[in-house]
């Protein structure tokens, strides 16, 4: 896009409905703004990209001595899935020692969207951590239009423009893939989360990088796609043991479906590990207390947080800072599941 084709105060002004002093009053926080034209001013600056030049100016001259750790999804997700205490776990302790306050965000809808934007364009925090990345999620995107720092926990794609810290998630389904083969599996199945997030997909692929690494044929009736939830988990096991019912093993993308994969195959009679062997991905608490044990693909998701964290306050520190993109490994933990 060519510097005359940027949006301006008088086309966010147009979009919105509104006048030009209307929009220099949301932008400069001013209180004297109705709740509406307030969101349809914010609605307009998501929409057309705008970027304030006072939102650059503050986020120099100006701190708040906060950020926002942004998760997209629902309560019950953030409740039920151990990953993310554990990421804010691993952000609180890397913040400790600062000035900096942990404001916890979540992000459900395009309502919340667009709040979130305001307070951005409100320069009411210095940077956004953003959690559990989605590959059509416009949030990164509109963040990084507004000129704020922004770090993720994972990666939209390989190619990721913004920094980030994630696991190596190839590598680790490729290790559960090839531990279950070594135990003398040969119907080896997957249970592969969402494939709109680059850590499914990349789980998947290594999974599938061990099977053809062993010479097992691709079979995809062995393939089922979940949304790691419990419930997901279940569905998924009780789905590949309809289309390939000689399956002996099966790696679940994360503990929280290998706990719905383990209920299913108790309420269908098959004995874990001597009918089916089970593997999870995460290695939270869920595969110590599981019934059997879980074995697991531990990733360090605390040091994520905390990595992710420092990055930030490097960014805000320094806008003009490189960009980070880090990969920690994972390690295997074998229990009694497998």
């Amino acid at each position: 896009m060519g510097g005359q084709d940027r949006p301006t105060i008088k086309t966010v002004a147009a979009r919105a409905g509104v006048g030009r002093t209307t929009v220099s009053r949301v932008i400069n926080g001013s209180e004297l703004v109705s709740d509406a034209a307030r969101e349809a001013v914010l609605s307009a600056i998501t929409e057309l990209g705008y970027v304030p030049n006072s939102v650059a100016r503050g986020l120099v001259t100006r701190r708040t001595n906060s950020i926002a750790l942004v998760i997209p999804e629902s309560e019950s997700r953030l409740g039920a899935e151990p990953y993310f205490s554990a990421v804010i776990r691993g952000v609180s302790a890397a913040l400790r020692d600062t000035r900096t306050q942990l404001q916890l965000v979540l992000v459900r809808d395009r309502e919340e969207r667009d709040q979130l934007t305001g307070h951005v364009a409100e320069r009411r925090v210095d940077g956004v951590l953003l959690v559990s990345v989605h590959e059509r999620d416009p949030l990164p995107g509109i963040l990084e239009n507004l000129g704020l720092p922004t770090v993720l926990a994972g990666r939209r794609s390989p190619e990721e423009s913004l920094s980030h810290a994630c696991s190596d998630n190839r590598e680790g389904g490729r290790t559960a893939g090839r531990h279950l083969l070594a135990r003398g599996r040969r119907a080896v199945a997957t249970i592969a989360g969402p494939l709109d997030m680059d850590v499914s997909r990349s789980r998947l692929q290594g999974w599938r990088d061990a099977m053809a690494q062993a010479g097992v044929a691709p079979d995809e009736r062995r393939v089922a796609v979940a949304d790691f939830t419990e419930e997901g988990g279940a569905a998924a096991m009780r789905s590949l043991l309809e289309r390939s019912p000689d399956l002996d093993a099966v790696f679940a993308a994360s503990d929280v479906m290998a706990a719905g994969a383990l209920l299913e195959l108790r309420r269908q009679g098959r004995r874990v590990p001597e009918d089916v062997a089970v593997v999870g991905f995460d290695d939270s608490f869920i595969a110590r207390y599981a019934y059997p044990s879980l074995t697991s693909v531990r990733q360090p998701v605390e040091e994520i947080g905390a990595t992710i964290a420092r990055i930030l306050l490097a960014e805000i520190a320094d806008p003009d800072a490189e960009r980070q993109r880090l990969t920690l490994p994972t390690e295997l933990i074998v229990r009694d599941s497998s």
